[in-house]
Order: structure tokens, then sequence, then C-alpha cells
């Protein structure tokens, strides 16, 4: 049976950024784009005439910009949007993830003529996403509070869909089934209250704040937090990282696949939406608390033996380098039961087996559950190993998170 094609709607202000996104996304068999738009109002216009399965919508635009369009699409008519933008500007990439934070899904960057040397590669990697973004959970938002969640009506895609969009090297390996019942959940550790240090002078020189981190750090169940996410991601990251205080008593190691040029608008965005600061992690550096940190670009992000960062080249795991399996998986060697890994929305499987790489070393494990990603890929993998200690709700995250360090 022939499965009907995925109904793209383009708004977008420039007549040669037209051109080459039209050639690009009517050449599958599977894709037709059914309408282009000038403006956010003309696009707003179009939806209920041309009934798209996704929207591509650049961030300036004249009359109704990119903000202004996606806010009106998820508060009336919510379909998945794919910010196809050339601003990676210092400037712009604050106002692209502003677009994320109002309900688009996903980033990609503006084809230009001056890279039509890799063509073939942009092209499929904007075809995959389209296709991906085609059966993804969007949401009704209104006054940027989160309403109704639903599906893209008829597209809503199956896991064996999902699967036959990707490459073969990143589509799931995991041997056990997904589990049809949720794991029994681990009890959070309970954290004994934190005395206060009442003999200053056994510590002979040491200053009272560095006393009470001696402390802190002995009673910790914990002494790092890592988080991977993919499609989806920056939003889910956003609603976490901004309820942790200034004074989470550990680092925070975040690996987010993301489109090349956009990592440092990501760190920013999120350090302005956070208490902790954000940012890219040097080589040599050591985690510190109350700081949440990113692979830079291309990099594998690893520690030593001595828990410093270390960047590496080695090979893409599942499609990804930065990957986050790899990183999971240093923080296991690293950190051991003291880890606490949070696996996001994404699709494919990379963090799976890295996740189970800290439960086996007894390090407390989360997922987020099928009901509130974008994508339930990653994590599906994760709970089909048997990885997660604990299944839930992106809203559900960060208290626990809050819980385990008795905040």
């Amino acid at each position: 049976m022939n499965e009907k094609p995925i109904r793209i709607l383009l708004v977008e202000d420039s007549p040669v950024a037209i051109i080459i996104l039209k050639r690009i996304l009517n050449s599958p068999p599977l894709l037709q784009v059914v309408g282009t738009a000038r403006t956010g109002i003309e696009g707003l216009k179009l939806i209920p005439v041309v009934k798209p399965d996704v929207i591509c919508s650049d961030l300036q635009m004249p009359e109704m910009g990119g903000l202004e369009f996606i806010r009106e699409v998820m508060a009336t008519n919510p379909k998945p949007i794919l910010v196809i933008s050339a601003s990676v500007q210092a400037e712009d990439t604050e106002n692209v993830f502003e677009l994320l934070a109002a309900g688009a899904v996903d980033i990609f960057p503006k084809p230009r003529k001056s890279v039509m040397d890799n063509y073939e590669e942009i092209k499929q990697e904007l075809i995959t996403k389209v296709r991906i973004l085609a059966g993804v959970s969007v949401f009704t938002l209104r006054r940027n509070r989160l309403v109704i969640p639903r599906l893209p009506g008829d597209r809503a895609r199956s896991p064996s869909y999902i699967e036959s969009i990707l490459p073969k090297s990143d589509r799931s390996s995991a041997k056990k089934q997904f589990a049809k019942k949720q794991l029994a959940k681990k009890p959070v550790p309970k954290v004994a209250s934190i005395p206060r240090t009442s003999q200053l002078q056994l510590a002979g020189r040491k200053k009272a704040a560095e006393i009470q981190e001696i402390n802190l750090q002995k009673r910790l169940p914990f002494r790092v937090v890592a988080i991977g996410a993919s499609t989806g991601g920056p939003q889910a990251l956003q609603g976490i990282l901004s309820a942790l205080p200034s004074n989470f008593p550990v680092p925070v190691i975040c690996v987010q696949h993301i489109s090349e040029g956009f990592l440092q608008g990501l760190v920013d965005w999120l350090g302005s939406e956070c208490r902790l600061l954000a940012k890219i992690a040097s080589a040599g550096e050591y985690p510190e608390p109350g700081k949440i940190y990113f692979p830079p670009e291309g990099k594998h992000l690893e520690l030593d033996t001595r828990g410093r960062f270390l960047y590496s080249s080695a090979p893409a795991l599942s499609g990804h380098r930065p990957s986050v399996t790899a990183t999971f998986n240093a923080v296991a060697r690293y950190y051991g039961s003291r880890a606490v890994a949070i696996l996001l929305t994404g699709m494919g499987r990379d963090g799976a087996d890295g996740m189970l790489s800290i439960a086996q070393a007894g390090g407390l494990t989360i997922a987020q559950d099928e009901a509130s990603c974008v994508v339930f890929g990653m994590p599906k993998e994760a709970i089909a190993l048997e990885a997660a200690c604990h299944i839930l709700p992106i809203a559900d995250i960060a208290p626990m998170l809050l819980e385990s360090f008795k905040f």
C-alpha cells in the first residue's frame, strides 16, 4: 500500500532559499512541498488550506517574524515546526532558541549556494529531520504553558517507521523487547541532613566554607549528574536545568545532539534561563559544582583517570560525535555508583548503552517517559535494556533530582 507523502509548508522570505529548499524537499517521493509563504501572516492563512504535516520556518521575516508565527501556530493549530535559519551569529542564536521554547521542535542551518559541495550530505540530513518531525508529538501552548499533548493525526508513526528512516548504523540493536510495563521503581536514596560544623579548630587554617564543602561531599550520595538528549532536547533541558538552584552541589554534564553552528547559542540560551553557569567544557578542567558542561562540537567528552575533562576524536557512536554513550561510559568509569544519568527525548539509541553502564555501576538512572517525549527513541532503548531505574515525565525529573540532594 502506497504511503501518503509528507506535506510540507515552507515559510521563508528569501526566493533563493525557497528554490533550494523546494529542490531538496520535493525530490523524494514521500515528501511534498504543498505551499510557500513569505511572511508569518501568509503562513497562518495557508495552514488550514494546505494542511501541512510539517512546517519549515525562518527566523527573520517581514510583517510577522518566526517567533510570533510559531507562538500563534502552537496556540491555535499545533504542527511540528523545523526552524531553518542562517542565524548562527551570537546576536541571533538566542532568538533561535526562543523559537524552540515557543514550541518549535528542531533547528537546521539554512542551505546556501556557497556550501553546495556537500549538497548531498545536507540534503539527506534535512530530509531525515523532516521525516522524523512528521511522526513526533506536538503540544498546544497557550501563554507559554503546556496544555494538551497531541499526536500529529494520521501521521503518528510506529517504531518500525521511525527505524526505517534512520541509517542502518543508528537502528536499534537492543536484544530485549521494549518492556510493556514500567520497571519497578527503586527508592530514591535518602540524604542525611548535613550538620553544621561546630569545631572549626579541627580543620586548622581551613576556612568555614571549605569545611562545609568537605562535609557536603562526604555526605552526598551522588557526585555528578549526566544528561543526554536529542530531538526536543533543548526544551527538555531548559525545563530541568532552570529548576536547579544556584548552590546545586554537583556538576552537570550534558550532551545534546544539535546541528553544527548552534552549540554556543544553546549554551548561552540555557545560561540565561538557569541559575547555574553553562559553558563548553575545557580539556584538562575538573568538573565543578554549580556548573553545566557541554562537549565541544565534533568531539566526545570523556574523563581521564583523575576526573578531568578529556576530548576524544574516536569514531562516532550511534552516528554521533559527541555521543551521549561516550560521556556516560566515562562517567560510569570514574564516578561509578555516585553518578546520576538522565536520558531525554531523542531519535535513535545513543545513550542507551551508556546508561546501562551507569546502572551496572550502581548509579541512579532516569529515562523520560513516552508521553512527554517529542521522540521516544533514546529513552525507549534504555528502558528496553532495563537500564532505567525510573521512568518519569519531564515535569517530575527535576523534583526527583532536588529530592535526591535534599533541596
